[in-house]
């Protein structure tokens, strides 16, 4: 078994398997979304459900690959690139169709570059490993875009509007977290 902390550059895996079905399930989500007219309730619908459904591997793929011991280096990479074109191609699909205010789509997408750009630049001087913040980030992340996808009647209007308002909020406090303690590490750890 491979060391969970040497990744290995074994591509066929379970893991990898699910990831890239991540990847590849955005273009689906994208065309039942946005080709043609305005999607009917049925549409979103099997739209919401591919979302949801990829969404659950993003998790999957992960215990997989740490109980099978193989973590790979393209996993280590393709994962989160994956869940941002997901989370992504939801968020912006949602604000074409009028279903989300593009500014929430601006604080989503300005967070994750500060957070990559943060994590980059520290790099050489240590790793700043996914926190329990991130990871709820990313619940609500998913729960708000299952909220402005599914066809759901127009009392439920304060119900969503309260979903994504929190969503952005755990957003900026996770995106801050990092930059800070990027700061930090940039402080103390020698190059």
């Amino acid at each position: 078994m491979t060391d969970a902390a040497e990744p290995s550059d074994r591509l066929a895996t379970a893991a990898n398997a699910l990831t890239v079905l991540r990847i590849l399930a955005v273009p689906v989500l994208l065309v039942l979304l946005l080709a043609g007219e305005d999607p009917s309730p049925q549409r979103r619908l099997v739209a919401a459900t591919v979302f949801l459904a990829a969404a659950a591997t993003d998790r999957l793929d992960g215990v997989l690959a740490r109980r099978s011991g193989t973590v790979s280096r393209f996993g280590v990479v393709a994962d989160p690139i994956a869940d941002k074109a997901l989370l992504g191609g939801a968020f912006v699909a949602a604000a074409v169709l009028g279903d989300l205010a593009w500014w929430v789509v601006a604080v989503v997408v300005a967070r994750e570059v500060t957070v990559t750009a943060a994590r980059f630049a520290v790099i050489r001087r240590g790793l700043l490993p996914a926190t329990r913040g991130g990871k709820l980030k990313t619940v609500r992340q998913v729960v708000a875009a299952a909220a402005v996808l599914l066809p759901l009647p127009a009392a439920m209007d304060p119900a969503v509007l309260a979903v994504v308002l929190v969503m952005v909020a755990v957003t900026l406090v996770t995106g801050v977290d990092i930059v800070v303690r990027a700061a930090r590490l940039a402080r103390v750890a020698p190059l």
